[in-house]
């Protein structure tokens, strides 16, 4: 559903959460290790992420990438995946068709378009916090 990019966007940014709350800014290193992702890779989704706000970087000695506590909970899911993915997950076709639309549908148009609002309104409503906090008490995960 969204891109690897895109998954690794997510994940980075809830570990990035979850640091910030401990005071505790990262390194791509340690990023890319916990959300198992290639170095290079992490780092030009990290740099999606600064360009957008979504983050923060620090240089020098004590850098790295945090976030203002503060706003760990303004932030939505729905930001993250513009910021890597755009507004394409919202407008494909379930087929894959280029042409697919409420004028010429395919045939799977209608059922497609219930998930992808229900998948719009889950990522506009679910925030960095909550999945932050989920992982900090042990309901949730990042890694296998």
């Amino acid at each position: 559903m969204f891109s690897k990019a895109c998954e690794y966007g997510i994940r980075a940014s809830i570990f990035i959460a979850l640091n910030s709350f401990e005071g505790r800014r990262v390194s791509p290193k340690e990023i890319a290790e916990e959300i198992d992702s290639p170095t290079a890779f992490t780092a030009k989704i990290l740099q999606a992420l600064v360009r957008n706000n979504i983050v923060s970087s620090v240089k020098g000695a004590y850098g790295g990438f945090e976030m203002d506590k503060h706003r760990i909970k303004e932030i939505k899911l729905a930001d993250i995946v513009d910021a890597i993915d755009g507004d394409s997950i919202y407008k494909g076709c379930g087929l894959g068709l280029h042409a697919c639309d409420e004028d010429r549908p395919c045939p799977m148009h209608d059922k497609f378009k219930v998930v992808r609002d229900e998948l719009k309104t889950m990522l506009e409503s679910t925030n960095l916090e909550d999945l932050a906090l989920d992982i900090k008490q042990g309901d949730t995960f990042l890694r296998r």
